[in-house]
């Protein structure tokens, strides 16, 4: 089973942050900058947010609130689950499934080292069943 830290180690090392104070709109404008969807809410090193164009969708823009009056903690999921390079992709799959959310920040000793999407876990389960069928044809067709 593929752990996290092979699917990081083929990702950028780059992990998006804001600050619990930041505005709405300084992290939108940084979602659009960096073509992202989500970003992991900081304070200090600790990561204690996450922040999606879904909670912006839903909590800022369909409640009639101001994106330039409203404060990032005020809006974000908290506390943010987290997991560990060790894990394995299908537990990861699992409990993005069974919570329903699409982004992973991963730490270690509560430091954030990286952020793994739904994506990125599909793509890593491909590439293995790839990978497992080309070595069984090899075996099957020599």
């Amino acid at each position: 089973m593929t752990k996290l830290k092979l699917v990081l180690d083929g990702k950028s090392p780059n992990v998006w942050t804001v600050h619990p104070d930041d505005t709405v709109l300084d992290a939108i404008k940084l979602l659009a900058q960096k073509d992202i969807g989500a970003l992991i809410v900081i304070e200090g090193d600790k990561p204690v947010g996450i922040f999606t164009e879904r909670d912006y969708a839903r909590k800022v823009y369909l409640r009639g609130k101001s994106s330039l009056d409203t404060a990032v903690r005020e809006i974000m999921v908290s506390p943010v689950i987290c997991v560990r390079p060790e894990q394995t992709v299908n537990e990861c799959l699992a409990l993005m499934s069974s919570k329903r959310f699409r982004h992973l920040p991963v730490v270690i000793d509560e430091k954030l080292v990286g952020m793994v999407s739904i994506g990125d876990l599909v793509k890593s389960i491909i590439d293995d069943q790839k990978f497992e069928i080309e070595q069984l044809e090899h075996f099957v067709y020599g």
